[in-house]
């Protein structure tokens, strides 16, 4: 069974910094895109950031410039590092990664999601 855990959520006042973990585990053979995503109370979850295995990334209009994905791959893990975080980034942050378990033929890659951690940013 693949897992993947965040760390790094937390309070922060506006204007501050936070740095979010997300690490991989269990029956892996390959990891593909990673991302996270975000969900504030009363909204659809949103693409925040996306980063491939060889390190193309995209990101949503409103953390551009603020936020940046990165990511290590023989550590299976993948970050995001926000700045100047703003009220409206409060949500809770889901990890998101493609993963093949095997090197199976038959074995496809699969999203796997992990348990969210919150971000509260005050004003």
């Amino acid at each position: 069974q693949v897992q993947l855990v965040e760390s790094g959520g937390g309070l922060v006042q506006a204007g501050g910094s936070l740095r979010l973990s997300c690490v991989a585990s269990g029956r892996i053979f390959s990891v593909n895109t990673m991302g996270w995503y975000r969900q504030a109370p009363g909204n659809q979850r949103e693409l925040v950031a996306i980063i491939t295995n060889s390190g193309m990334s995209n990101y949503a209009s409103s953390v551009e410039g603020r936020f940046t994905i990165s990511r290590d791959n023989a550590k299976n893990t993948v970050y995001l590092q926000m700045n100047s975080l703003k009220p409206e980034d409060t949500a809770v942050y889901y990890c998101n990664a493609d993963i093949r378990a095997s090197a199976r033929w038959t074995s496809r890659f699969e999203a796997y999601w992990g348990q969210g951690t919150q971000v509260t940013v005050s004003s």
